[in-house]
């Protein structure tokens, strides 16, 4: 087995990378943007840095032919989430009325064990669930 120096070998996370089909592509980007008040750092055509100039975190944008979108609830052996993101608000309500009026769309089924007024599941233009919560 190969040794490494600890003090020489440092990770540090800095972004998530989310993948969507082409033509979801542009609505991503400007989805995540408006939503979380990010800034577009880089672009390409088929990929974007979006960076977030209060904490340095960045999310990317990555356009790909073979994406298929996840369903929502999982109904193997359909292409399942890998992960969500959770975004905490103040109200969740109105954050559910200003996502939708970023392009989200409020996803049909909604946990039963879950106040409504506390939790929403959502689905981005690409179709990949988050979480609004209080």
């Amino acid at each position: 087995m190969e040794s490494f120096d600890d003090e020489a070998v440092r990770f540090r996370w800095n972004a998530v990378c989310i993948d969507c089909a082409p033509e979801h592509y542009d609505a991503e980007v400007a989805f995540y943007r408006d939503l979380l008040g990010t800034e577009v750092a880089e672009r390409e055509s088929r990929w974007a840095a979006l960076r977030d100039p209060q904490s340095g975190m960045w999310l990317n944008i990555q356009a790909n032919d073979w994406y298929l979108p996840p369903v929502w609830p999982e109904d193997v052996p359909a292409q399942t989430k890998m992960m969500h993101f959770e975004i905490r608000v103040n109200d969740v309500q109105a954050a559910v009325t200003r996502a939708v009026s970023f392009g989200a769309r409020e996803a049909p089924q909604q946990p039963a064990d879950r106040d409504l007024r506390r939790l929403r599941v959502m689905l981005d233009p690409a179709g990949h669930p988050f979480c609004l919560w209080s």
